[in-house]
């Protein structure tokens, strides 16, 4: 019995753990991110809708097969950030780059309201999310609302301490 139980403890040390780590989803990290990138980024508060269906899924005999950027029509309705507040209307279509990282996949639920940080391109606005968060944050809370509009306006925009 000891044996059997030695033998199963040792070969499960040599197959590999697979687990996905993140940073915590904070929105002054993305804002960061946002303001640092190459790419041109706009923030917006709205209610993100798009046909659910079209989110990945992971077939886990074929994970191999699943793409990492999925990219589904979306809109966006709600308002932009400015130094006034969110009180630039936005109403666009927009695509949603739900990726996955081997087999963990973002999700989304449409009708949701969400935080954006929309990447301006040559074809539209692009809303990038991950199974870690990405630019994406659903049902902001009141605070977060606070916090990016302060990073906006050059405040203190501090991400949350690593644990």
């Amino acid at each position: 019995m000891i044996r059997a139980l030695a033998f199963a403890l040792l070969a499960g040390l040599g197959a590999p753990a697979f687990a996905l780590s993140c940073l915590p989803h904070d929105i002054a990290r993305s804002f960061d991110e946002a303001a640092r990138a190459a790419e041109t980024y706009i923030v917006v508060h709205g209610v993100l809708d798009f046909e659910e269906t079209a989110l990945p899924r992971v077939d886990m005999s074929r994970q191999q097969d699943v793409p990492p950027d999925t990219l589904i029509p979306a809109r966006l309705t709600g308002k932009a950030l400015s130094h006034d507040g969110f009180v630039t209307d936005f109403d666009r279509a927009i695509t949603l780059n739900a990726q996955c990282f081997g087999p963990w996949c973002a999700g989304a639920v449409p009708g949701t309201d969400y935080l954006a940080f929309l990447e301006q391109r040559a074809d539209g606005y692009r809303l990038t999310i991950n199974p870690c968060g990405g630019f994406g944050f659903a049902e902001p809370s009141p605070e977060t609302l606070r916090q990016v509009r302060q990073c906006f306006d050059g405040g203190p925009c501090d991400p949350a301490p690593l644990r």
